[in-house]
């Protein structure tokens, strides 16, 4: 069915300029456009290069110098004629002398096949759907000031050209956009005489370029700047933001205050090593102590004058427990003496046998089983440097352990004398060691490495009253002295089985007011007898009256007390070689110790 289209071939939407588009029209083209005359048949003539010429109502392409056209302006068709289904054909015109014109290479080859979407459409295509666009208004549709003569972003669009009105009728733009907008580098001249013509938003229209305002929204382009409403929006984001962190600030402290005072959301878990074995090296001091630990005892002694602490340590399994005379003597004839064992238990005890000589004593405990005597070394073997750990109770602190060495050997001291008769005076040829000794430690045992005993705690150096035994409440300042076990062990035999302990004697009266070097002999005892005992060892040796002896065993002596320290440190009977000057004659002589009973 015909119903008006023209069955010649149109440009479809799809399609690019041919190449014979891409020159300068000719004046018949010229002519064909500004006039929009058409022949008899209602046909235009053809153009130079042998296309029909356009039919009522359509245009001809405007070529731009850089190969891409822009349509014409439309003529008004005339009204439709009887057979206007076909054209006639277009004569074609004579050749023209074409000027020399760069062409812009079109973006595709010319397509011989005229195949689509370059070319008209192959016989096997069926024909486009009729195109009606809706007329413009008479002078183009109205665009916003920002963008009236610009190309849709902003930037000029160049001008175009527009044919003059003929017949007082008025041309309209096409609303329809070309297929593919090139962006022209140069303006476009204008013929003189040409009016330029304002332009719709679909001929400013370019698809490729950067997205500036949607053309449904008319309005202020982007990158004019409102300086108010920018305002207002930035003062809007600042006053939230403040807020924010307002809220935030009162939450974050809210919470720290809350982990300040509870101690966490959470229940902190610290990393730990899990628990081991619980064996030490046996020289180790922790060692030492867990083998020593369960023979040591604390003493508790209440007297009717005075009372006291100290430590001691089990000797047997009967129950008797060797500790220092001093802390004993608190309780005398009658006091109280409690016994309590390193687990926790107490007992009470009674005192066996002392000797204030030595500064010993020893007490037993009954009705307790289960108890652990702790082995006794050998002190002639101990060197200095030696390890030790001392085990007592300082200032009553049960359990307590020290460490140190032996700092110095055959130390003599003397300590006790409060009654000033010199019957209560303990002369100790003694163990020094750094371990630190403390009151309450008197008694307790001073062990090797092996946990075995070799001395006795007994005295420390105080710094502000010199020696003495711990009745002070001076502390430690490295300077503690020991009985050695050879000694304690002796006595602490001779207390269990008489009571009472044995003391070495040369049988002579010494001067303690002399001043010189070594031990003198006096001239007179008491009540006015010889110095020398008769009988005794010193007068069957020979020794006299102010004879001075300067050493014992090669070791020489400076002191009647060291003479005495250096005597006791021996069993009644052993041999003694002695040094002594007589008359400014060096004389060496032996004796066999006797034996004295002690107090």
């Amino acid at each position: 069915m015909d119903d008006g289209k023209p069955s010649g071939p149109r440009t479809k939407w799809w399609s690019r300029p041919s190449t014979d588009r891409d020159r300068p029209a000719g004046p018949e083209e010229d002519g064909a456009a500004a006039t929009g005359v058409a022949d008899a048949s209602g046909t235009a003539p053809a153009g130079p290069g042998g296309t029909a010429g356009t039919t009522a109502g359509e245009r001809l392409p405007h070529t731009t110098p850089d190969g891409d056209y822009t349509p014409a302006p439309p003529v008004a068709a005339p009204p439709p004629a009887a057979d206007l289904g076909t054209p006639a054909p277009a004569e074609p015109a004579p050749p023209a002398a074409e000027p020399h014109v760069h062409r812009t290479q079109p973006l595709h080859a010319p397509d011989e096949y005229s195949t689509p979407p370059y070319g008209g459409p192959g016989p096997w295509a069926p024909a486009p759907p009729v195109q009606r666009p809706v007329a413009t208004p008479a002078h183009g549709t109205p665009v916003p000031p920002p963008y009236a003569g610009t190309d849709g972003h902003g930037t000029a669009a160049p001008p175009v050209a527009a044919a003059p009105a003929q017949g007082g009728q008025e041309h309209h733009t096409d609303p329809w956009p070309p297929p593919h907008t090139v962006p022209q580098q140069h303006p476009v001249p204008q013929p003189p005489g040409q009016i330029p013509q304002q332009t719709s938003q679909w001929m400013r229209y370019d698809p490729w370029g950067a997205p500036r305002q949607p053309l449904s929204h008319p309005g202020p382009g982007q990158g004019v700047d409102d300086v108010r409403p920018r305002k207002a929006r930035r003062g809007t984001v600042l006053v939230g933001a403040a807020l924010l962190a307002l809220l935030a600030g009162g939450i974050g402290g809210g919470v720290g205050a809350y982990v300040e005072r509870n101690g966490g959301l959470t229940t902190v878990e610290l990393p730990q090593s899990g628990r081991d074995a619980g064996g030490r090296a046996p020289d180790s001091v922790a060692g030492i102590a867990a083998s020593a630990l369960p023979g040591v005892v604390t003493l508790h002694v209440n007297g009717s004058a005075e009372s006291g602490t100290g430590t001691g340590f089990v000797l047997d399994d009967r129950g008797h427990i060797l500790t220092n005379n001093h802390v004993v003597a608190p309780a005398g004839s009658n006091g109280d003496i409690t016994v309590t064992f390193s687990g926790g238990e107490s007992a009470a005890a009674e005192i066996v046998g002392k000797d204030s000589g030595y500064d010993l004593a020893v007490v037993k405990v009954t009705g307790v089983s289960g108890l652990t005597p702790l082995p006794l070394g050998n002190s002639d073997n101990v060197r200095v440097g030696d390890p030790v750990v001392a085990i007592g109770a300082p200032f009553d602190l049960s359990n307590t352990v020290t460490s140190g060495i032996i700092s110095a050997k055959e130390r003599p001291i003397t300590a006790g004398g409060e009654k000033g008769d010199g019957t209560d005076v303990s002369y100790v040829d003694a163990l020094q060691t750094d371990a630190p000794i403390n009151p309450g430690n008197s008694g307790g045992p001073l062990v090797d490495a092996e946990a075995r005993v070799i001395g006795i705690n007994s005295a420390i150096r105080a710094a502000d009253s010199g020696s003495g035994l711990d009745g002070g409440q001076s502390g430690s300042i490295g300077l503690g002295f020991a009985i050695p076990i050879n000694q304690g062990k002796r006595v602490a035999e001779e207390l269990i089985s008489t009571g009472k302990a044995t003391h070495p004697v040369i049988g002579v009266t010494l001067d303690m007011e002399f001043t010189g070097d070594g031990a003198k002999v006096g001239g007179k005892a008491a009540g006015g007898a010889s110095a020398v005992t008769e009988g005794g060892p010193a007068d069957e040796a020979g020794i006299r009256s102010g004879d001075i002896i300067t050493e014992v065993e090669g070791q020489r002596v400076h002191s009647g007390e060291e003479l005495i320290v250096k005597i006791r440190a021996h069993r009644p009977g052993d041999r003694l070689g002695l040094v002594l000057t007589r008359g400014g004659k060096e004389l060496s002589m032996t004796l066999t110790l006797g034996s004295a009973s002690g107090t």
